[in-house]
């Protein structure tokens, strides 16, 4: 973004209701003062003093700010609420401070695997610069809608939907940290507008409908294979605790041949899907 060139500023104002009582002082004086041609000037002057007085009055709701311009030049902004007076002849454009929200419409865009996702996010947000947010850019509100669309793209291209190393970041699993950069990105694309990034929230986050099932599936696998392999090291675990409690009371003794079979038994009894059917041996251990 270039350098901006406007800074907001207080403007000069006062406390408007006794101005209008000046105001209308002078207009009451001037239409009911009677004499000659001589007071016909004065009267002249004082009603055309009390409405020039009028012009520079402004109401400012709260919540709301005024841009003062005098003749085109930036003179500063009104954020007192209430009945304000400036200098008269001045334009002052409303602009509100109040906090916004912006939602962007659902993006069809590639994550940083190349994956085609759905994603939408929302923004809070408000102005903290007037003079920037009228001066340095072009309309503010289209301005953030369009920076924030960017930023989400940016966002969703730099990292994957789903991480298979816990330690990378992915769009699914690390929701907050990846909010704090998008608002981040968001807050440094939107400075040039004098526009404050309050928070921003990832509203919506899918596989793209063509391989929305595809995508099921692996996760589904994924999700098989994790299970299956705690299940394994905890099948393992058991195994080495029989085999050395075993030995240690001295229940029964086995050799290498009879180890690897009883082990490979328990396996299947503790990672089998199904109930194992045990057959009974009424014969002796090698029988």
């Amino acid at each position: 973004m270039s350098d901006t060139h406007y800074t907001e500023r207080s403007a000069r104002d006062l406390n408007g209701w006794p101005v209008l009582g000046l105001a209308l002082l002078l207009i009451l004086v001037g239409a009911f003062l009677s004499g000659g041609s001589a007071i016909g000037w004065v009267r002249a002057i004082l009603v055309a003093a009390g409405a020039i007085l009028v012009t520079g009055l402004t109401p400012v709701s709260p919540g709301q700010a005024r841009v003062v311009q005098f003749l085109g030049r930036y003179i500063g902004t009104i954020r007192t609420d209430g009945l304000r007076w400036v200098v008269p002849l001045t334009s002052r454009r409303r602009v509100s401070t109040r906090i916004r929200n912006h939602e962007t419409d659902v993006l069809k865009v590639n994550d940083a695997d190349g994956n085609p996702i759905q994603m939408a996010a929302v923004v809070v947000w408000q102005v903290a610069d007037t003079a920037k947010a009228m001066f340095e850019v072009d309309g503010f509100q289209a301005f953030v809608a369009i920076q924030t669309e960017t930023a989400v793209r940016h966002i969703a291209g730099t990292y994957p939907y789903d991480a298979p190393e816990s330690a990378q970041l992915s769009l699914r699993e690390n929701a907050d940290e990846i909010t704090g950069k998008l608002s981040g990105e968001i807050s440094v694309r939107v400075a040039a507008a004098g526009v404050q990034i309050i928070e921003s929230r990832i509203t919506r986050l899918a596989y793209s409908p063509e391989i929305a099932q595809a995508m099921l599936r692996r996760q589904q696998a994924s999700a098989v294979v994790a299970a299956r392999q705690r299940i394994v090291e905890g099948a393992v675990g058991m195994v080495e605790s029989a085999l050395s409690r075993l030995a240690e009371r001295e229940v029964v003794e086995l050799d290498e041949e009879r180890k690897a079979v009883m082990v490979s038994n328990l396996l299947v009894v503790l990672c089998g899907d199904r109930d194992a059917q045990p057959v009974v041996n009424t014969g002796t251990l090698y029988q």
